[in-house]
C-alpha cells in the first residue's frame, strides 16, 4: 500500500522545453535523460538469443552461475573479496531495487530514509512509498537518530561527485551507531574522468579498505546499463551483509520478483566481457572532452563531474532560466529543481548521445 501522497512526475513539466528545442532547424539534442543510446553488446545479445528456451521457472536467487560471476566481478573490478554467492543476489534493474528497499526492509512511519542531497528521486520515492520520512544530508553528523536505511551514490547522479575512503568510512561508522542499514549506490563506477579518479578505481563501500571484513547492515549495488548499454535488459545487481541480502530475496521469493532466466545469461555474458565496457567508457569519454569545454565557453561552469554519466553544469541563474536558452538552442538538459531543492541553479546534461549529436551541440554552445 502507497502510504504517502505521490508528487506529480516532475519531467511531464519539460514539455513547452522540449517542443522549442525540437523545433531547432538542425533538430533537438536530447540531454535530458541518461538512457544509453549506443548498441548492446554483441556477446550479451549473443547470450540473451542462446537462452530463449526458458520454459520453467528462474529462481529468485539467480543461477549459480550468475552468482559466481557476479562474485568474481567484484573482486575483480571492484576490489571487494570475500563474498559468497549467499552474498550477491540479481535484481530487476537497479530502481526497482531503491523504490522498493524501504519496504523490502520493513520500514515506515517514523522512520528516515537518509540520501544525497543532491539525489536521484527514486530515494525519496522509495521512503514516500511507505510512509517513512526523507532526509537529504551529505554530513553524517546530522543524521538523526530514527534514521534506519541510508543511500550513498558515488559516483553521484546527478552531480558526479566520488566519495573517496574516508568519507566512505565516516558514513559507514556513522551507519554502524545509528544501527542503519547503508547501501552504495554505484551504478556509475566505471566512470571515472578526472583528478585520481582519471586512473584509480572509484571505491566502493564493500572495500576491505573500507569495512575491513565486517559487512554487517552494508550494501552495494551495480547496473549494467551504464557500462554494457543494457537499459532494456533490466540487468543490476546487490551484494554485502547476508542478513540483508537473505531478507530482501525472501520478501521478493514471495512477490514473485525474479530476473528472467535470458537476462541472467546475459548479465554473465556481460560481466565476464571487460572489451565492450573500455571501448564503450572510451565513447563517453570522446562526448565528454566536446561537450564539457563547450559548456564552459557558453558561460556554464561544470561543478563535481569528475565521474558518471552527466555533466553538473551552472551559469549562476535559476535553472529553468537555463533550461531554456538551451531549448533556444535545440539542447534538453534537466533542471537541478528535479534532483531536490538544493540546487535550483544547476542543470544537468547527460553524455547519452550520439556522437553527431554531441557534436552539435558542442557547435551550438560555441556560438
Amino acid at each position: 500500500m502507497v502510504r504517502g501522497e505521490l508528487p506529480d512526475y516532475p519531467w511531464d513539466l519539460m514539455a513547452p522545453y522540449r517542443e522549442t528545442a525540437a523545433a531547432h532547424p538542425d533538430g533537438l539534442v536530447d540531454l535530458s535523460i541518461g538512457s544509453p543510446v549506443d548498441a548492446t553488446p554483441a556477446v550479451v545479445r549473443e547470450a540473451l538469443a542462446g537462452a530463449t528456451d526458458a520454459h520453467a521457472y528462474p529462481t529468485t536467487v539467480g543461477t549459480d552461475a550468475l552468482r559466481s560471476e557476479i562474485v568474481r566481478w567484484f573482486a575483480g573490478r571492484r576490489g571487494v573479496t570475500g563474498l559468497t554467492e549467499a552474498n550477491v543476489l540479481p535484481t530487476i534493474g537497479s530502481k526497482e531495487l531503491v523504490a522498493l528497499l524501504p519496504f523490502l526492509l520493513g520500514l515506515g512511519e517514523g522512520d528516515v530514509v537518509v540520501h544525497p542531497r543532491a539525489a536521484y528521486p527514486s530515494y525519496e520515492m522509495g521512503a514516500v512509498l511507505v510512509g517513512a520520512t526523507a532526509m537529504a544530508a551529505d554530513d553524517p553528523a546530522e543524521w538523526p537518530a530514527e534514521t534506519k536505511l541510508i543511500w550513498l551514490n558515488s559516483p553521484g547522479n546527478p552531480d558526479g561527485r566520488v566519495l573517496g575512503l574516508d568519507e566512505l568510512r565516516a558514513a559507514r561508522a556513522r551507519a554502524h551507531e545509528l544501527g542503519a542499514v547503508i547501501v552504495s549506490d554505484e551504478c556509475y563506477a566505471e566512470l571515472g574522468w578526472e583528478g585520481e579518479w582519471a586512473k584509480t578505481p572509484v571505491p566502493s563501500l564493500l572495500d576491505p579498505r573500507v569495512i575491513g571484513d565486517d559487512r554487517r547492515n552494508t550494501l552495494a549495488i551495480y547496473s549494467l546499463s551504464k557500462q554494457s548499454n543494457m537499459a532494456g535488459y533490466r540487468a543490476a545487481f546487490v551484494a554485502g551483509c547476508r542478513g540483508v541480502v537473505s531478507r530482501i530475496t525472501t520478501v521478493r521469493k514471495h512477490a514473485g520478483l525474479m530476473v528472467p532466466y535470458p537476462l541472467q545469461q546475459a548479465m554473465v555474458a556481460a560481466l565476464r566481457d571487460e572489451r565492450h565496457v573500455a571501448e564503450q567508457k572510451a565513447r563517453y569519454r570522446a562526448r565528454r572532452d566536446q561537450l564539457k569545454p563547450a559548456l564552459e565557453a557558453a558561460g556554464f561552469r561544470i561543478d563535481h563531474s569528475e565521474a558518471g554519466l552527466y555533466l553538473w553544469a551552472t551559469e549562476g541563474r535559476d535553472a529553468w532560466e537555463s533550461i531554456e536558452r538551451l531549448a533556444g538552442l535545440g539542447i534538453l538538459g534537466g533542471p537541478g529543481h528535479f534532483y531536490g531543492v538544493h540546487y535550483p541553479q544547476h542543470v544537468r546534461l547527460s553524455l547519452t548521445a550520439s556522437d553527431e549529436r554531441i557534436t552539435a551541440a558542442s557547435a551550438r554552445l560555441r556560438g
